[in-house]
Parts: structure tokens; sequence; C-alpha cells
């Protein structure tokens, strides 16, 4: 699966041994810490073992008609192992939340550099809500998971391990008796098992199909609006809604099976011992210090599983989310071939084709040569295919068939980081980051110092920077300051100003600008770039009116190709558009 065959709406999501590998990958990326706290929670556990064998110790000896100070050194090791138990889990915990918050780091570098190498068609098919979902809902499901509920499953299961040993030691009969509700919580484990985690999946895929619906209906208010669509994404919303609300009654249901039926298996145990505990005793079977100490270890059994059995559902819903984690990086990216260096900055399509549905071809056929240096702009009717074309030029999109080629080279065979350095697609989408401006613009280029960086923004006209009370350094977004959209434009301006590419893809750069604005900005823009190549997608005819050469576009083929003088002369399609553009 590439970025140009990619088709899925969802991103994919890793199988069990995946997610399997990926929790073995954290434990043996901090093997050292896990044997320290394994043998920390080792020790708490056995010295919890020892007050109740002690405790049998006294009443043997007591009937045995020992003294007070038999009864008083054991009373005093009891106190000693309860206080070195609790130093004993408090630094077992404290290492394993260390742990643990060393993993959750890794996990989140993982997840970002993943979500970072994605081809930009792969994430924008498979839409906003699902990969927002994964890094905010599942990220905060792994980090609850491997910051809690593991460290307490990990010493609740050493203690259930160590609790039987301790019965068995004291009398293996009564140790039989320890195991009766073993069955019937396995069996109980294991239906929910079975189902928990396509139950999960299938809860955390419906709450990323509700924000992908609702995060849509709130980009496009105003086309909702404009079209009265109100009453039809509002059904939409709602039928999100019962969906996801149906799988979780599924997972409702699983856990009210789970819980009563663990309640009952690890209560069991208890009465059994004390049954045949007692039956054992009167027929001299085993000491009554025996029956206390065994019926007080099933007792302390009852704290591990109730921690299990709470952190049992997280567990669960944090082992889909780490599917869903996962699953990012099963998203095949290929690798260009190495050693292959464009010869020059030549942009040539050949043929392309290309279709968002598998059907319907939206650019057939297209070719089209791009000389370095120059001018170009892309013009025809809305939906004709023109920011289609500027994605392949850009090669963010891969074609279905033919071929664009960077000085002599096939976009998909540079390598990303080098393509996006010689090539930029800017569009009327910007994003203004949780930082200050120097970060914003830093991103574009981190060696850049504070005179570079002041320069790229005078070179779009930015002169809104000289009014900010603590320059470079003013806080943005959030409870910083809020730039407008033209202010977030010329923010996005200054990046391309500081990336300094060879070749640039205008695709409604300025739309959101004031006309006087635009045109101020891509005048600066021009400056900065000149000798390079701009590629312009022109709502604006007067853009076209000034750019070396026009491409006209119509129904996903291109028309004509030539000056704007030639282009009027002709009187073919853009001589329409032009003429139409003044009215006339």
């Amino acid at each position: 699966m590439t970025a140009g065959t990619e088709t899925a709406r969802q991103l994919p999501v890793a199988d069990r041994a995946a997610v399997r590998r990926a929790a073995w990958g954290l434990i043996r990326a901090d093997g050292r810490a896990m044997v320290g706290l394994l043998l920390l929670s080792s020790l708490a556990v056995a010295a919890g073992l020892a007050p109740p064998w002690l405790l049998g110790q006294i009443i043997n000896r007591v009937r045995a008609g020992d003294g007070a100070g038999s009864v008083d050194s054991l009373t005093a090791a009891i106190v000693g192992f309860a206080v070195l138990q609790l130093v004993l889990v408090r630094f077992a915990r404290y290492a394993a939340h260390r742990f643990a918050e060393r993993a959750l780091v890794r996990i989140r570098a993982s997840f970002v550099d993943r979500v970072v190498a994605l081809p930009t068609a792969v994430v924008e098919r498979a839409g906003t809500g699902d990969l927002m979902m994964r890094s905010t809902g599942d990220v905060a499901a792994v980090g609850s998971a491997v910051g809690y509920a593991a460290p307490d499953v990990l010493i609740a299961a050493l203690q259930v391990a160590f609790i039987l040993v301790a019965v068995f030691v004291v009398s293996p009969l009564l140790g039989l008796c320890g195991l009766v509700g073993l069955p019937m919580m396995w069996l109980v484990a294991r239906w929910y098992l079975n189902r928990s985690r396509i139950a999960y999946l299938a809860e955390g895929a419906a709450r990323s199909a509700l924000a992908d619906d609702l995060a849509g209906t709130v980009a496009g208010a105003r086309t909702v609006e404009a079209l009265r669509l109100q009453r039809r994404r509002v059904d939409s919303g709602n039928r999100r809604i019962v969906a996801g609300y149906g799988t979780q009654l599924r997972t409702l249901f699983l856990r009210n099976v789970l819980y009563p039926v663990i309640d009952f298996a690890h209560s069991l145990p208890v009465a059994v011992m004390l049954f045949l505990g007692g039956l054992c005793y009167v027929h001299g079977i085993v000491t009554l210090g025996a029956v206390v100490a065994a019926t007080l270890y099933m007792r302390q059994l009852v704290d591990p599983l109730d921690i299990a059995l709470q952190w049992m559902e997280q567990l669960q819903q944090s082992g889909a989310s780490l599917a869903r984690l996962e699953g990012i990086g099963q998203v095949a990216i290929t690798e260009p071939a190495m050693g292959r260096e464009p010869a020059d900055d030549r942009l040539v399509a050949t043929a392309l084709h290309y279709t968002y549905d598998g059907h319907h071809d939206v650019l057939h056929g297209v070719d089209l040569a791009v000389r370095p240096g120059e001018r170009l702009a892309i013009v025809g009717p809305s939906g004709a295919g023109k920011s289609t074309l500027g994605r392949l030029l850009a090669g963010i999109d891969t074609p279905g068939s033919g071929t664009v080629t960077l000085g002599g080279i096939p976009l998909d065979a540079v390598p990303a980081d080098e393509l996006r350095r010689l090539v930029v697609l800017v569009t009327q989408e910007h994003h203004v980051f949780l930082g200050s401006l120097r970060d914003n613009l830093a991103i574009a280029a981190p060696q850049a110092d504070d005179d570079e960086l002041l320069a790229a923004l005078d070179a779009v006209e930015a002169h809104w920077v000289r009014e900010l009370a603590d320059g470079l350094d003013t806080e943005l977004g959030g409870n910083g300051q809020v730039l407008d959209v033209a202010a977030a434009q010329q923010l996005a301006l200054a990046r391309v100003v500081l990336v300094d590419p060879h070749t640039l893809i205008l695709d409604e750069a300025t739309a959101m600008l004031d006309p006087t604005t635009a045109r101020q900005a891509e005048r600066s823009l021009g400056a900065v770039l000149h000798g390079r190549t701009v590629i312009a997608i022109a709502h604006r005819l007067q853009t076209a009116h000034d750019a070396d050469r026009i491409a006209v576009i119509d129904g996903g083929t291109i028309t004509e190709v030539g000056s704007h003088r030639e282009l009027v002369a002709a009187g073919g399609g853009y001589a329409a558009l032009w003429r139409s553009w003044h009215g006339r």
C-alpha cells in the first residue's frame, strides 16, 4: 500500500502479534529497569507473605502453651515485615511509574515520527477524525495503561503467584481448596478477552467516525448553511452517535458478565477453605494455625484479583488503542532509490491520469512542461482539475498513470525530505502552531537567526510583526496572540521564503487576503524567488495576466498554453474567461 494506491478511508490497525511485539519492544528498550522492578516487586510480595504465616505460628504456640515472650517476638516480626512491605511497595511503584513514563515518551515519539512520515495523501484520505482520535484518545488510553494499569497489574500478578505458592507450602490440601475458583476465572476471562478486543476496536472506530463527521461539518459550516444541508448533517451526526452508542453497549455487556463472575470466583475459595479446613482441623489433619494462615492468604488474594479486574477493561481498551497507534506504522511508504538526483529544475508531466473514486478520471492525458525560472499560471473553470494537477506536480499525490519528473527523475524516486525542500505547495489552509512566532517560523528553517526570520516576514509584507510588544517572542494561539486569516497566510508565506525552494506551487495561497494585500504579497514573494519557478493556480485572472505562460485546463485536459496576449488573441477558452472576468 503506497501513497498513490492508498484508498481506504481509515488508517490500518495492527494485529495482536504486532501489538505484542510493540509491548515487548518497550520492555527490551528499558530491560535493566524492568529487572529492577521485578526484583523490588517480588521482595515486596514476599514480605507481605510473612505476617499470615507468623500469625498462624502465634496461634499454634498459644495452643501449645508457650509464654508471652514468644508471642511478643512473633508480633514484632509481623510489624517489621509489614513496615518492610510498605517500604518495598513504595519503591516498586516508584520504579514502575518511572519505567512507564519512559515507555510513554517512546510511544509518543514513535507515533509522532510515524505520522510526520505519512504521505499527505494518505492522511487526507483517512480523514481528520481518525488521526485526531488516535493522537488524542488512543495516546491517552495507552498512557493511562502504561502509567497506572500495567504497574498495578504486574504487582498483582506477582502477588497471586506468590500467595498460591504460600498456601501450598502451608498445606497442600488447603492449597487445592484455593484453586477452586481458578477454572471459573479462566473461562470467563477467556470469554471476555476473545470478544473485548474486537468490541473496543469497534468503539474506537465509531469515535473516529463521529469526530470525522463533526470536523467535516464544522470545517464546511458555511457551505452547509449556503446549501441548506443542516438537516442532512444533523441526521448524519445522529447516525454516528447511535452507532457509537451501540458499540458502547456491547463493551458494557461484556463487563456486566465479567465482573459478577470474577467476584464470585475469588470469594468461593475462601468459603470452601473455611469449611473444609474446619473439617480437617477437627479430624487432626491440619493445625488451626495452618487453617488461619491459609485463609488469610486467600483473603489476601482478593485485593490483587480486584486490582486485576479493575484494570482489565483499561488494559483491553489500551490494547486496542495501541493496535491503532501501531497501525500507523503499517502504512507502507515507498522508499526512493538512493543516489538519484534531479539533473536540473525542469518539471515535466506526461500523460497524467488521476481519479479519486477509482472510476472517473479527474485528469486524463495531461502533458505539461514547466521551464525553470518561469511564472506559469494554471486557470480554468471550477472543478476542471487545477488543484489536482498542482498536487501531482508537487508530488503529494501519485498519478494513476503517467509520470511527473523533476530533472528527469520521477518524483516518487526523489527522497521526500529533498522533494519538500525543492518543490513546495502552498494552499489557503495554513496552521498557526501553539508557541512563539519564532517557533512558528523556525519550523521551516531551524538554523535561521532573528534577522533572517524578520527578513522573511518583511518579504511578504507582514509589517504587523513590528507592532507586537514581544516581537518574535510573542506567543501565538491559545491564550496568546490570535492571528487573523491574512496574517496567518503571510506567516505561511514567510515559511516558504525561509525554505527557499526552486519551485513554488501556489493554490489559492492568497485567496483569503484582500486584493491589495494579495497583490503586495505576490509581488514580494516574486521578488524573493526571482529566478525560480512559480506555478500559480490562478483564481484571480490578474495573476494569470502577469504570468510568463498560462495553461488552461478544462474537463481534466489542458486545452491551451501560451502567454496572456497570445491566448486573448486566439479567442478560445481563456479569452472567454478574461472577458467574463472584466464583465464584457
